[in-house]
């Protein structure tokens, strides 16, 4: 069994006795006034194992199984599949925290502000994947081609403005940060990753 299967089963129980108990939400999501005034630091990374509905875990499931299982093994081919495995899963779970933390000192103070679901998380992984093969050719609900360097481009433009302008209770700045921190830590992991990517993007020129 992969990593990424394994978190992806460890979400969805969460995250299906989460729809059953308002209760589990309530004490995992991310709260920045808790974190802030009640040291309650376990949020920034529990706040990614619930859910608000079936079609917000199932497209994060589906997104993180499709591109993390990927990822998982150009690390697994990289360092071997304990070292591999490892560093994927520490990729994963760090960028969960690190998305989480624009909008902890944004609303620390507000106690009207939470947020839940691995999404923060998701968007890293989609990132490390665009280092590993820019030119990968995707498709937007099964139907609209697009190659995902132009894709991920989009979704952090999008993600960028939608934080600043919109109030749609989506943590926009959650994906724009975890989507850039993914491809940072990949980078730190594995900095040959620079030249992959590099030698990739030249290949359309």
């Amino acid at each position: 069994m992969t990593v990424t299967l394994l978190i992806c089963i460890v979400t969805g129980i969460i995250s299906y006795q989460a729809f059953n108990n308002r209760t589990i939400i309530e004490r995992l999501k991310h709260y920045p006034v808790a974190e802030y005034r009640n040291k309650e630091y376990y949020r920034f990374l529990s706040s990614g194992f619930v859910h608000g509905s079936w079609i917000h875990l199932l497209i994060n499931l589906f997104v993180l199984y499709q591109f993390g299982t990927v990822v998982e093994g150009e690390f697994s081919e990289v360092y071997g599949n304990a070292l591999g495995r490892i560093i994927f899963t520490v990729t994963y779970l760090l960028t969960i925290i690190v998305a989480d933390l624009p909008t902890y000192f944004r609303h620390k103070n507000n106690p009207s502000y939470s947020a839940i679901g691995a999404s923060g998380g998701v968007s890293g992984i989609v990132f490390s994947f665009i280092l590993f093969h820019p030119w990968q050719q995707l498709s937007l609900y099964g139907i609209i081609p697009f190659k995902a360097i132009i894709g991920g481009l989009a979704y952090l433009v999008y993600s960028s403005w939608a934080s600043k302008t919109r109030n749609d209770g989506i943590d926009h700045s959650a994906h724009f940060y975890g989507a850039v921190f993914g491809m940072v830590f990949t980078v730190i992991a594995y900095p040959e990753v620079i030249q992959i990517f590099l030698s990739e993007m030249s290949q359309i020129f």
